[in-house]
């Protein structure tokens, strides 16, 4: 079986890098996150954010003023409801403010569900 290497869009490189620097090792660190957990998804932007795909839509990402936003879809926002209980969520979005740590653990254990429930598809 060959191996497969993410490729990686230079328009989602071109959006991180429009960030301040503090905001860039943010959204650098939650792309890795999100590649290291979904090797085989590919990566384009959609509705002006970084989007994942594998068998359909995984997850975006956005940095917004104070906070970086993360829409895995409702479905895991419903999953992980008690983990996220510290956030501020809607049905398919929470928020992880700048002032706090991100929690990579959790955006990878998001992403992990999220590439289970489309390969069931």
């Amino acid at each position: 079986m060959e191996e497969k290497t993410m490729i990686q869009s230079q328009e989602i490189t071109d959006y991180i890098h429009s960030y301040p620097t503090e905001i860039q090792d943010i959204l650098m660190k939650t792309r890795a996150t999100i590649q290291a957990a979904a090797p085989d998804s590919y990566e384009k932007m959609s509705y002006q954010m970084p989007t994942y795909y594998l068998n359909g839509n995984l997850v975006h990402f956005a940095a917004a003023k104070k906070h970086l936003g993360f829409y895995p879809t409702p479905s895991a926002i419903s999953k992980f409801a008690t983990e996220l209980s510290a956030y501020k969520t809607s049905k398919g979005a929470v928020q992880f403010p700048y002032n706090q740590d991100i929690p990579y653990e959790l955006i990878a254990k998001m992403v992990a569900f999220r590439v289970k429930e489309n390969l069931a598809k």
